[in-house]
This record gives C-alpha cells, sequence and structure tokens, in this order.
C-alpha cells in the first residue's frame, strides 16, 4: 500500500494532464457543432460495428426461439398465398400479377437487420445496419414482415438511427382498414405491444378488432401497411374524437429483420404535383 501511495504521489502530474487532457475533450465536442458532428457520426459507425456483433451473438443463442417462429411465419405465409390465388382467380388473375401490383406502387424495399435498440424508455431509438452507401435517407419508413417498425432519423455511411412506433417521438398517419377513418399513432410508454390511434371522428363506425393500417397520405410509408388491430374505444380528452388502443402486430421485443422503405419516386411525384399546384395558383392570381 506504501509503494502505491509513492507510485501515485511521484507521478501525480501525469494524472493530472490526463484529466485535464478529458476535460478540454469534453469542452471542445460539446461546444464546438462541427466536432460535435464528427463525433457524433464516428461514434454511431463504430457503436454500430460493436452493435452488430452483439446481435450476431445474441442471435446464435436464440436460434431456436427464431426457428420456432419462422415455422409459424411460414404457416401464416402459405395460408395467406392460398387466400390470395384465390382471390385473384376469381378476378381472373393469375399469380404473376401480384408483382405488376406492387411495382405499380412505386416503393422498392431495402432489406436489413436492426443491430440494436432499446424498448424500455420513453424515446426509444434502435440501430440498423443501413445507410447512405445503402440508399437510405433520413424520413424513409421501416417495416417488417409484420408490419410498422418505424422512421429513419438519423443516417450514417453504413449505418442509420430509426425512431420506433414505440417512441413518444414517433407519430404515424394510419387509418381503420377499408373504413378509411384517418388519425395519427402514438405510443405513450409502459407496454411496447399497444400504442393509441388518436383523432378518429365521432360518426366512425367500426368494431372492436379491425385492423389499422397506413394511410398512405405521405409518401413515407405505403398505403395498407398493418399497424395492428382495434382493443378498447375511448373519448378524447376534449371529446370531440375517439381514442383507440390498438395492439400491435409488429413484436419489438423479437423483431430483427426489416426493410426500409425507399419512397424517392413517390416523392418526385408528389413534388411534381406541389410544383404544378403552386403554378396553377400563380396563374390565377
Amino acid at each position: 500500500m506504501h509503494n502505491l501511495l509513492d507510485f501515485l504521489i511521484a507521478r501525480y502530474h501525469w494524472f493530472i494532464l490526463v484529466v485535464l487532457e478529458l476535460v478540454s475533450f469534453v469542452l471542445v465536442f460539446n461546444y464546438n457543432s462541427y466536432q460535435g458532428a464528427v463525433w457524433l457520426s464516428s461514434a454511431n459507425y463504430v457503436a454500430g460495428v460493436v452493435y452488430e456483433g452483439e446481435s450476431h451473438v445474441e442471435s446464435f443463442f436464440e436460434m431456436s426461439k427464431v426457428n420456432e417462429h419462422l415455422a409459424s411465419r411460414n404457416a401464416y405465409l402459405e395460408q395467406q398465398i392460398a387466400r390470395l390465388r384465390d382471390k385473384l382467380s376469381e378476378q381472373g388473375m393469375d399469380s404473376t400479377d401480384i408483382e405488376a401490383i406492387k411495382a405499380a406502387e412505386g416503393f422498392r424495399l431495402i432489406p436489413g437487420k436492426i443491430v440494436q435498440g432499446t424498448t424500455h424508455k420513453q424515446e426509444n431509438l434502435m440501430t440498423i445496419n443501413l445507410g447512405r452507401a445503402d440508399g437510405v435517407k433520413k424520413d424513409m419508413g421501416v417495416i417488417s414482415g409484420h408490419g410498422v417498425v418505424g422512421l429513419v432519423y438519423l443516417v450514417g455511411e453504413h449505418y442509420s438511427v430509426i425512431i420506433p412506433a414505440i417512441s413518444t417521438m414517433s407519430s404515424i398517419s394510419c387509418k381503420i382498414e377499408k373504413r378509411n377513418y384517418l388519425g395519427h399513432l402514438r405510443w405513450e410508454g409502459g407496454a411496447t405491444n399497444k400504442a393509441y390511434v388518436e383523432d378518429i371522428p365521432r360518426h366512425a363506425k367500426f368494431r372492436l378488432y379491425e385492423r389499422v393500417v397506413t394511410s398512405g397520405f405521405s409518401s413515407v410509408f405505403p398505403e395498407g401497411i398493418a399497424v395492428g388491430k382495434i382493443l378498447h374505444v375511448y373519448n378524447s380528452p376534449d371529446g370531440v374524437s375517439y381514442r383507440l388502443q390498438v395492439q400491435l402486430f409488429t413484436d419489438f421485443s423479437i423483431v430483427r429483420d426489416i426493410f426500409v422503405v425507399d419512397n424517392s419516386s413517390v416523392r418526385e411525384r408528389l413534388d411534381i404535383l406541389r410544383a404544378a399546384q403552386d403554378s396553377l395558383y400563380k396563374t390565377k392570381q
């Protein structure tokens, strides 16, 4: 113990130097926007690499659970394919028309994985292994095989951060399927399998357990992406609309495989439409 004290006393100036260096770095990155941005970008890349490695390890030990989930999912998809074939057959269409229907929507899906994320906070965030190099941009939608996942928030070269639907920062335009009553999906914390759809008009007619899907009224998500099913109906705080409690279809505790929705073509069409509307407005003036 005496030797340790002698060692510390003899080299105390080195410890002071290290502390001062750390303080200097904190001040530089906290109070200089450029240095702060460089640090955030670099830290996001390093964290992404680490989290992706951690995700691979977790995936290895969860193989049995994943296989069970895939088996049940395959059975569900087989049933959906059979039902879709029947519907197409009734309308005189064959299965090859499915691809044409998808292409007509104008969205391209970029496959990726969630490599890190939180589900127990109010403002949850998740990291995916896709970035600018893959064609990902800010404000693109993110979906899974089960439904909506979230929205791209911060984009790096090879990794991006998304705001999931289970974040108090999230707000997603949606509607009651086949009834077209519009609302906004919001999460208030707590259970990760439940959220609320707000601003449903009081004249709306619907039933419990009906599906809620994306509205398609923005360039983020295609119309009809599954969100959840209605569990309960409440009055809004001001009493002028309904507030629906929804059970989310996406299980955020196990979701890994995702798709980023490339909305470039849709945004282009919207920009052209807005330009045309502006031109007509100026002409009338």
